[in-house]
């Protein structure tokens, strides 16, 4: 399991409520690995701004930081098992040690800090490390989501909606769903995109509202949103139609692999729809979702009408794209 500060882990990373997506990270195409000097919030270590041990981190001196950090953790300084742990967990300048990771973040966690709370809980729900224990992951996770941790709050949302699944448990999951796409996590923001489209989780459907949801989480580089808001800009569902915007959005989805992406952008290049017409672009699209198993019938019989030396072309072309 990949861990990190902001990485969830893939125990709980199953937006089963969200169609067209099996996992859900900060990146949608499989994770995204913490830039320490840019990502990690120092707050989470200690109140402390001056901390030498996060200073050396920030600064990729992972021995020294450890170094700075194990004489207080073994003191019980909540901070410096968090930062120490994360190190161990990632492997960052040491030999991996997920058990002795496992050890710190439930010691920070029993303290009360967010970030070893949300860690914990995901060793606790893996159990491969620590004996598996769902209830204590389960508290441990929403009080960290409460706490104000995004991944926490969507992880605990997904928990929420594993054990009810009615309405009740459906409104109470999409709070915490909504706390966390306050806080920018695109996988609940494309979530709350689903609640307004589809008028569940105790939200009425408004179509407007999933669409402003959509474009946040588009703007993260979630290839889901960008794949359905360049569609419902084609379609003028949620605002007003926008032929050129929607061709962006699908092709900026496509750029990055989403097999409906290419298949739908070939259609756009099909017809003319936002981009002029152009039959071997459409069918270059078209045979990389092909490629990678897509099937459409339309799109069959209209590269089957294409010429040899078209069919040539687009292939060709294809094989540059990708």
């Amino acid at each position: 399991m990949k861990r990190a500060a902001e990485i969830a882990g893939a125990a709980m990373l199953l937006l089963t409520l969200v169609p067209g997506n099996a996992a859900a990270t900060d990146d949608s195409r499989g994770g995204r690995v913490v830039n320490p000097t840019t990502d990690v919030n120092p707050k989470r270590y200690g109140s402390q701004p001056a901390d030498p041990a996060f200073g050396a981190y920030q600064r990729g001196l992972y021995i020294t930081a450890l170094d700075l950090a194990l004489p207080r953790a073994e003191k019980g300084d909540a901070a410096a098992q968090t930062l120490a742990a994360e190190i161990y967990a990632r492997g960052l300048g040491v030999q991996r040690d997920e058990k002795k990771a496992a050890e710190l973040y439930g010691k920070a966690a029993a303290q009360g800090v967010a970030a070893a709370e949300f860690q914990y809980a995901l060793y606790l729900m893996e159990g491969s490390v620590v004996p598996k224990d769902e209830k204590r992951a389960a508290e441990l996770m929403k009080a960290a989501a409460d706490a104000g941790n995004r991944l926490a709050a969507f992880n605990y949302a997904q928990m929420l909606v594993e054990k009810d699944d009615s309405v009740d448990g459906m409104e109470k999951a999409y709070d915490y769903y909504e706390k966390a796409a306050a806080a920018g996590l695109a996988d609940a923001q494309y979530a709350m995109s689903q609640a307004f489209a589809n008028g569940i989780g105790g939200k009425v459907r408004n179509d407007e509202e999933a669409r402003r949801w959509l474009l946040l989480a588009a703007h993260q580089n979630y290839d889901t949103a960008e794949l359905e808001l360049g569609t419902w800009l084609v379609e003028g569902r949620g605002g007003p139609a926008d032929l050129e915007g929607g061709f962006r959005w699908l092709k900026r989805a496509a750029d990055g692999g989403n097999v409906a992406a290419e298949n739908r952008l070939a259609k756009l290049y099909l017809n003319g729809i936002g981009i002029k017409a152009d039959k071997v672009e459409a069918g270059a699209w078209y045979v990389l979702a092909r490629r990678a198993g897509l099937s459409d019938p339309q799109m069959d019989m209209f590269f089957s009408s294409l010429s040899t030396d078209e069919q040539k072309r687009a292939i060709e072309r294809a094989n540059k794209l990708r």
